[in-house]
């Protein structure tokens, strides 16, 4: 069956299954009519790439509906959250273009879900176990053979109770004791197999201080959440396909529970799964990326290597590029693994619209144009954007002597080499026809000045200066230019499968994913462009001005290449 379908309304476009469901439910009026999702990061870290697929889900199909996405932040885990996560995903989310309808967090309803647990208490259905988290473990059986009852399971009711409110004391000790639903210890389902839904915890929490001390697991608080606040569609990857029972079960008795209360609106969120984005050459777990920040291994969660949305925002990935790249590769059931080049190809293409073209000289050789008079400068014209004329154009400083790329003379060239070599012409971009007369080398055998001799009449623009060449190299006036530094980054990790090589991830890392150059030039244009700018390097890529830029030392991350060289070199 084909996850995805095309459908016609006014445009084409592709519609997940996770959408056809959604809007089977409002065929058949449920939710009077409503859709309401919601995004629930935990705020343990800063979001990835990954997150952001559910991103593009949870905003994108209540948008596309007439609902609302609410942001919720499931913080039951302080010992983990702090709210410098929570501040970097709203700004990330705001960066991705989204807008939340409202902000919740779980710890709101620490309360609303405490008298849960106690009415479960009351009712049978829960009991507080003093067992260690090894016993419980060894006691859920496997999935072919029945769990072993607690010897707390029948524990009164009363005495539950007490020990309930003793966990949430300053007095309690962590992992003395926990509380546990009295499901069905020999349900197929391991989940189903008494669950945690309390544990002690004493650090302050980021919001509550420590007016709690005890903490619902993220399975219990998680679709009593989504109740609270009126989900109707609780989207999610499907590592949760089988929690899926359980959140169903808990939504059934918070039900029950309201009713009594006089309190129930007889609605329940629907959980519908999809598959994770898991990108090659790349982690994307949390702990192997705040190992990767604690150990200085980059330079933090915003590192232009990391797969984290903050990190691709500092290498110079659009926003629009990620939404593009995740719409290309669409939600199904099954997980895969997704080439990094398929993202690149998406920042390409999107940097190709907007980017603006510069000249940089990375690896710089001098060129003499001896036959150009001493002391003289022009103003060449070079357009911002071939692909949109509305941006314009600067110019660019043109004199006697010129930095190019050393790579683009070669002395004794074979006959298909159409950059700078002796006896023959080449165009400097914008500006005229050189001829290669010749080079000086030191006592290494190295070139040191490159000399030509330019043609007059062959300036760009000029009435029949459209003789053909082979060759057209970028270059900077090496007195009208900026020296920078240059932040060469390629991907983190060596091997395409992190999660299936069988090394431990420290050894996987790739020696090569930043390559600092400083002795490199640009333009004056492009020195006073700022953080967040996007520049075409012409002949060489696409980079951005990094956050470390000050007027004084440009400093500049390939964001990537112009064309896809990873594949080529690593075969």
């Amino acid at each position: 069956m084909a996850e995805n379908n095309i459908i016609d309304n006014g445009e084409k476009r592709s519609v997940s299954f996770v959408e056809q469901m959604v809007e089977a439910d409002l065929a058949e009026g449920k939710n009077g009519g409503r859709v309401q999702t919601r995004f629930p990061p935990e705020p343990n870290g800063y979001i990835h790439i990954g997150h952001a697929k559910a991103i593009c889900m949870d905003f994108g199909v209540a948008e596309r509906h007439g609902g609302v996405c609410n942001l919720r932040f499931d913080d039951t885990n302080p010992s983990k959250e702090d709210t410098e996560y929570v501040d970097s995903i709203l700004n990330d989310i705001k960066w991705l273009g989204f807008k939340w309808g409202n902000v919740y967090y779980a710890s709101d309803y620490f309360q609303k879900l405490w008298d849960f647990a106690v009415w479960l208490i009351k009712k049978g259905l829960a009991y507080v176990d003093e067992q260690s988290s090894e016993q419980i473990a060894a006691q859920k059986g496997t999935p072919t053979q029945p769990g072993t009852p607690s010897p707390f399971r029948e524990r009164p009711v009363e005495e539950s109770l007490e020990l309930f409110n003793k966990m949430n004391t300053a007095e309690a000790v962590e992992g003395s004791m926990v509380l546990r639903a009295k499901l069905d210890m020999a349900s197929p389902n391991m989940h189903f197999r008494d669950p945690v839904i309390y544990r002690i915890i004493h650090t302050p929490h980021h919001r509550t201080g420590t007016k709690w001390h005890a903490y619902p697991m993220y399975d219990f608080a998680h679709g009593q959440s989504d109740y609270f606040e009126g989900v109707t569609h609780s989207i999610c990857t499907l590592e949760f396909v089988p929690h899926r029972p359980l959140y169903d079960k808990f939504v059934d008795l918070l039900v029950e529970y309201e009713r009594e209360l006089g309190l129930a609106a007889d609605h329940r969120p629907r959980q519908i799964e999809f598959n994770r984005l898991n990108l090659t050459y790349t982690v994307m777990s949390k702990r192997k990326l705040h190992t990767l920040v604690d150990e200085g291994l980059v330079s933090g969660w915003d590192d232009p290597r990391m797969p984290t949305v903050c990190g691709m925002r500092r290498r110079g990935y659009s926003a629009q590029s990620i939404r593009d790249f995740i719409d290309s590769i669409g939600y199904t059931k099954f997980d895969a693994l997704n080439d990094y080049a398929l993202l690149e190809a998406a920042v390409r293409n999107d940097l190709n619209k907007r980017a603006c073209r510069v000249s940089a000289v990375l690896n710089p050789v001098k060129l003499v144009i001896t036959n150009y008079p001493e002391g003289k400068t022009e103003e060449m014209v070079a357009v911002n954007n071939p692909e949109n004329e509305a941006d314009g154009t600067h110019c660019i400083t043109f004199s006697r002597e010129l930095w190019i790329e050393r790579e683009d003379f070669m002395e004794d060239a074979p006959k298909k080499f159409f950059r700078m070599t002796p006896g023959k012409e080449v165009r400097l971009k914008n500006a005229y026809i050189v001829k290669c007369t010749g080079c000086k080398k030191n006592a290494n055998g190295e070139v040191e000045e490159i000399y030509a001799e330019y043609d007059p009449d062959s300036k760009t623009g000029m009435e029949g200066a459209n003789r053909k060449v082979k060759g057209t190299l970028h270059w900077l006036s090496c007195a009208h230019c900026r020296k920078a530094e240059v932040r060469l980054y390629d991907r983190l990790f060596s091997v395409e499968d992190t999660a299936a090589d069988g090394r431990d991830f420290h050894e996987l890392l790739n020696p090569d994913s930043l390559k600092v150059l400083n002795e490199c030039y640009v333009e004056d244009y492009a020195a006073g462009k700022k953080a967040g700018d996007f520049l075409q390097f012409q002949r060489i890529g696409y980079f951005t001005p990094d956050l470390d830029t000050t007027p004084e030392k440009p400093v500049f991350n390939r964001t990537v290449g112009l064309k896809d060289t990873w594949a080529k070199i690593n075969k």
